[in-house]
């Protein structure tokens, strides 16, 4: 199984942007746990982080025939974005929406998802579990649609 996790714009910051809200520990902390994880699974992980939509969106075209689920955390993409939406339509592949802090809890403009209603799964408000929990969601939904 290969799975591709995606952080969108400002998650390179993690551990120093507004740690009260996001934690201190860095993406590259958190890439490295998931990986132990997926490692742990069996499953082949690949990771991927970019400030730019259009490379975001490359990404996930390129996914395509390579990847059997994807985890992402748009950032602020998740809200703002129709590009990032009809990319992962278009590719067809299953994917987890993801973010650390409980965006429905926050500001009312984090509240509207341009992915949420796509996804197969949403993980919020978990801090770096949440990272976790996607992946364990479709990994297993991935092992279950293969029976």
């Amino acid at each position: 199984m290969n799975l591709l996790l995606i952080n969108g714009p400002n998650l390179n910051l993690l551990g120093k942007r507004e740690p009260e809200i996001y934690g201190y520990q860095t993406l590259n902390e958190i890439e490295k746990k998931l990986q132990k994880l997926a490692d742990a699974r069996g499953v082949a992980l690949t990771c991927f982080q970019s400030n730019s939509e259009a490379e975001i969106i490359e990404c996930i075209h390129r996914s395509m025939n390579n990847i059997d689920g994807i985890m992402i955390n748009a950032g602020a993409l998740t809200h703002t974005s129709i590009g990032l939406r009809d990319a992962l339509i278009g590719v067809d592949i299953p994917f987890v929406e993801l973010h650390l802090s409980n965006i429905y809890s926050r500001e009312r403009f984090r509240h509207k998802s341009f992915l949420s209603d796509c996804a197969i799964g949403l993980v919020c408000g978990f801090g770096i579990s949440s990272y976790e929990l996607a992946m364990q969601g479709i990994s297993d939904y991935l092992s279950a649609d293969a029976r």
